[in-house]
């Protein structure tokens, strides 16, 4: 994949449309449905009633689109803390894909009392403009209005999820203190051949026997990548194929304490 332009959060909701408003030349009397605008959807991001665990929810915006996501919420405290958006893997359009958390981020974020979002991307990739909205939308949203370290924000993700969390870590930032790629391909050079520097750190895990993505791929786009700057953790999870998203919890595990002892300390 290559490099995009850098997206700032509240111009990418711009893009999509959610200042957007409409008049209608209709000589009907009837009253026209409510155009939804950006305020809407902060006045109904802001009212969101969060409990600890696992919260689903479906906010509409404008343009007659919806924000499917969870929030995995940690227990109730006054410090403040970390925020992941996961992103799940495929784009068929399940409407239960941002659902599945459970086996392998669930204990490892919850050790250092984080939130998680973990959006649903139908059936768009997650570099698309109408994904890049809604995560850099609920980012910003997040930092607003929940009680977040904004210097200890990551993305992560699972298979396409992982090439989705190689583009925001690459082209955020300034949002994001961190990226882990699991089980994903992103290519790190540029249509000349030369590669790129990532600015954010990354922590990227991949199967051995990975049969989507071949091991050794990915490995030259990393070790690309770090020769030219960019602060990339490569770890190789033994014997692991590339669909086998459970058995990544203990890597998982371990990418969660690099960032604690690494990245924030």
């Amino acid at each position: 994949m290559k490099s995009s332009k850098i997206f700032k959060p509240l111009i990418i909701i711009l893009a999509s449309g959610l200042f957007l408003s409409c008049s209608s030349n209709s000589s009907d009397d009837a009253p026209q449905p409510k155009e939804i605008t950006f305020e809407d959807v902060d006045k109904s991001f802001s009212e969101l009633q969060i409990k600890e665990g696992n919260n689903d929810f479906r906010l509409e915006v404008p343009n007659g689109l919806f924000w499917n996501f969870r929030v995995t919420a940690p227990k109730p405290s006054e410090e403040k803390k970390p925020l992941f958006i996961n992103l799940h893997g495929a784009a068929g359009g399940s409407p239960d894909a941002h659902k599945n958390t459970s086996c392998y981020l669930e204990s490892a974020t919850s050790s250092i009392n984080a939130f998680v979002v973990s959006p649903n991307g139908g059936t768009y990739q997650w570099f698309e403009p109408i994904n890049q909205s809604q995560v850099m939308g609920i980012v910003t949203l997040a930092l607003k209005y929940w009680n977040i370290d904004s210097t200890k924000v990551v993305v992560t993700g699972y298979s396409n999820g992982g090439i989705g969390s190689w583009f925001f870590a690459e082209t955020q930032p300034e949002v994001f203190s961190a990226g882990i790629p699991l089980a994903s391909s992103y290519n790190t050079t540029n249509t000349n051949g030369e590669a790129r520097k990532i600015d954010s750190p990354l922590y990227v895990i991949h199967g051995e026997d990975d049969e989507l993505f071949p091991l050794s791929q990915t490995q030259t786009w990393v070790e690309q990548s770090v020769e030219v700057g960019s602060e990339i953790e490569f770890v190789v999870a033994n014997g692991l194929t590339h669909n086998e998203l459970c058995q990544y919890a203990p890597y998982f595990d371990d990418a969660v304490l690099w960032l604690t002892t690494s990245i924030w300390e």
